[in-house]
């Protein structure tokens, strides 16, 4: 898969079928887009693209107004979402800056830059719920006509359901006589699947949840960085994961597994936060930073060895939210609190695949 940050470049594809938004955690939805989207690139014999935003376009009008609270919370990092578009077998990325030239264009002039001209789009493949231009003032009428005077194909991709399990019927159950039969419904017969329900399922711990709605464990990816090496001194060494501009849907503290420092997964403990206990004029500067403490340490690491590596941290079960401790003893008395709280987890866990081991030899 090609990247690149904005259309201007040699190697982008003069023709390409485009599919166009924030694609935040690149969930079913998107990944039902997507494989319909190389489908059309392939009748069509030219690349699929996936036209993304970065920030998100929320993120840059929070900032202009200086209304930190007005920016939506993030599923994931921009480097998870590449991965994920990776995994999806998208040709091309292109990348554009959300700044004030694109807040303000026109959506013809969007059309005509950015569709024809930078990607050369053949097909637009976009949401039902698409907007687009100054104001979003863009809706697919609009591209739609805009395509046949221009020459591309354009298409729109219904929402993307799945079932409910909070719900008091099932999906494939029929609605209790005299009521329609439609999917969508507040009693939950069918469960949109959107950024924002994944959203709301982080922020509320319920990851089961949201590993149904992206089709994997959720997972954070970065390089690690240094800290103030406090978790060291506390006996707790954490590898660092820290995100510039980042706010993102989960927060608090979780069992976790690590990969990318050994050949196989390992077990730990994660905060997801802005580490209320500690001094916001830290190293971290009150920002939110990704501390993992594994339970088992890889002995060839040594103290030093994980700094700059690239690791995944795949979050498996929220233990609570951050807490404010009064003092350093009590903070670590906490950690450990954690750290017991997550052995048995694992240890639960593997009981239960055990179980299940023994039943399929069965």
């Amino acid at each position: 898969m090609k990247i690149f940050r904005g259309f201007h470049h040699p190697d982008v594809a003069p023709a390409s079928a485009v599919t166009i938004g924030n694609f935040d955690g690149v969930h079913r939805g998107h990944q039902a887009m997507l494989a319909l989207l190389r489908n059309e690139a392939h009748l069509r014999g030219v690349p699929s693209c996936v036209l993304t935003f970065e920030p998100h376009s929320r993120d840059y009008f929070a900032g202009v107004r200086n209304e930190r609270d007005f920016a939506p919370a993030r599923v994931g990092t921009l480097r998870d979402k590449l991965t994920e578009l990776k995994r999806c077998e998208v040709d091309q990325v292109v990348v554009l800056p959300f700044n004030a030239r694109l807040a303000a264009q026109s959506p013809q002039a969007f059309v005509d830059e950015v569709l024809v001209q930078g990607l050369g789009a053949r097909y637009v493949l976009v949401g039902d719920d698409f907007r687009f231009g100054a104001r979003r003032a863009g809706d697919y009428a609009m591209l739609d006509a805009a395509g046949a005077a221009r020459g591309f194909d354009v298409a729109r991709m219904l929402s993307y359901q799945i079932s409910n399990p909070h719900a008091q019927h099932s999906v494939s159950s029929p609605p209790p006589e005299g009521e329609p039969a439609a999917l969508g419904r507040p009693d939950g017969y069918g469960l949109r699947v959107s950024s924002s329900a994944v959203r709301d399922a982080l922020a509320a711990g319920r990851l089961a949840d949201v590993a149904r709605l992206l089709g994997r464990p959720y997972t954070i990816s970065g390089h690690v960085v240094h800290g103030a090496k406090l978790g060291r001194n506390l006996g707790f060494r954490t590898l660092n994961l820290r995100f510039k501009h980042w706010k993102p849907a989960a927060g608090g503290i979780f069992v976790v597994q690590v990969r990318g420092l050994a050949d196989v997964p390992l077990p730990g403990v994660a905060n997801l936060g802005v580490r209320p206990s500690l001094d916001p004029r830290d190293v971290n500067g009150g920002r939110v930073l990704l501390e993992t403490h594994c339970l088992q340490w890889p002995a060839h690491l040594g103290a030093e060895g994980a700094y700059g590596k690239i690791i995944q941290v795949e979050l498996l079960h929220k233990l609570h939210d951050e807490l404010r401790y009064d003092g350093l003893d009590a903070l670590k008395a906490g950690i450990s609190r954690d750290c017991d709280e997550a052995r048995a987890f694992f240890t639960s866990l593997h009981a239960q695949t055990h179980r299940q081991t023994t039943r399929d030899r069965i």
